[in-house]
């Protein structure tokens, strides 16, 4: 800010206003030099935080712009006949065919499920070894969980749960480049369906968005499921929520995490059923979050065929860090966004679910929310 106040008057010319002024004195600071020193740092002060306010304002506007416009996707009612069409799942973890879970175990899930829409359990049968093989010690309980789903469970499919972590931003992982690593995944999925398991359920992660391979790899094992008469089903990472999202990200932060609206298209294509992992969204609000849910719900909707099975995440967990938080990330949340988006998108979409995540972490509030809100529609 400029310097307002009247300066003092010289001591050399105070008994004559008329007389030459004489020389400014030493450490004098209303001087002519010194008061234009101090008004040129204080301007260039001002246009400094000017143009720190116009640079945070030209990178929040569009983030503020952004969740508003999920604050208002969350608004309004949703469709009559918004709910269940009995094609839900569910991931459950890795000791459902390890040993651990028992007969007891079983029984109490049967009696879970019986009062949802679940009919399809992703069970944890990997992980794969990085070269695509799949060492048969990790699941020696699979084909008894398969035999008592089966009878305790009519009509629920088992799938095994295939995962990975991909070297695609970091140097260990699955390459999906090397044509042997893909062959291995196949002959994975042959194994699987060999004990006995009504589907392969792939989840390969961070897989980015175009990616080739991995579209390949499907075609090649969805011809094994189904020769076997069996079910291919996917984890899918989430949707740009604005176009090219995932390249400015991957640009930003080295991680692009979403795919494009078209490679999502291009793998529902490829397989029977598809779950869209709408969970660990960075909002931070639950109104945001569902309003986010609605979103990629519509988006998911727009590129999916009806011929294929598209499911919604719903987070059955719990944690707060970095991209995910609790308080907002709730299961009441996602569901009511599901149905915003299934309303405004494909009301009357038949094969439409959706998939919690995951058994071990669930709550009582979390089946409540989901039960309330999506299976309970059904006797309205």
């Amino acid at each position: 800010m400029e310097d307002t106040e009247p300066r003092k008057p010289d001591p050399a010319a105070a008994d004559g206003e008329n007389g030459p002024p004489g020389p400014p004195a030493p450490g004098d600071e209303s001087s002519a030099g010194g008061a234009g020193g101090e008004t040129k740092g204080k301007n260039r002060l001002r246009r400094t935080r000017r143009i720190t306010l116009a640079v945070l304002l030209v990178l929040l506007l569009p983030l503020l712009t952004a969740e508003t416009a999920l604050r208002i996707n969350y608004m309004g009612d949703p469709a009559d006949g918004t709910h269940t069409r009995n094609r839900d799942a569910m991931w459950l973890g890795h000791a459902w065919v390890d040993g651990r879970k028992k007969d007891a175990d079983l029984t109490a899930l049967a009696r879970e499920l019986k009062t949802t829409g679940i009919r399809d359990l992703y069970v944890h049968t990997g992980p794969m070894e990085h070269d695509g093989t799949l060492p048969e010690s990790l699941y020696p309980r699979a084909r008894w969980l398969v035999d008592a789903v089966h009878r305790e469970m009519p009509g629920v499919r088992v799938q095994a749960f295939l995962g990975d972590v991909l070297a695609t931003e970091s140097p260990d992982g699955m390459r999906l480049e090397r044509a042997a690593t893909r062959a291995a995944v196949v002959e994975s999925a042959r194994q699987v369906l060999d004990v006995g398991y009504d589907g392969v359920h792939l989840d390969l992660e961070p897989l980015h968005s175009g990616d080739r391979n991995y579209l390949s790899l499907l075609d090649d094992v969805r011809a094994v499921t189904r020769a076997r008469d069996a079910q291919l089903s996917v984890a899918a990472h989430q949707i740009d929520p604005l176009p090219g999202f995932h390249s400015f990200w991957g640009t930003v932060a080295g991680h692009p995490k979403w795919w494009s609206q078209e490679f999502f298209g291009q793998v529902a294509r490829r397989v029977d059923q598809i779950a869209l992992m709408s969970y660990d969204t960075m909002q931070p609000l639950q109104s945001l979050y569902g309003g986010y849910v609605a979103q990629q719900t519509s988006l998911a909707l727009e590129v999916t065929p009806p011929t294929t099975h598209l499911l919604m995440g719903l987070p059955f967990y719990h944690e707060n860090r970095f991209g995910h938080w609790n308080h907002a990330e709730t299961v009441a949340a996602a569901v009511r966004g599901v149905r915003l988006g299934l309303s405004r998108t494909d009301a009357d979409r038949e094969r439409f679910g959706v998939a919690a995540y995951i058994d071990f972490a669930a709550t009582e509030e979390d089946w409540a929310a989901y039960r309330d809100g999506w299976v309970r529609q059904s006797h309205d």
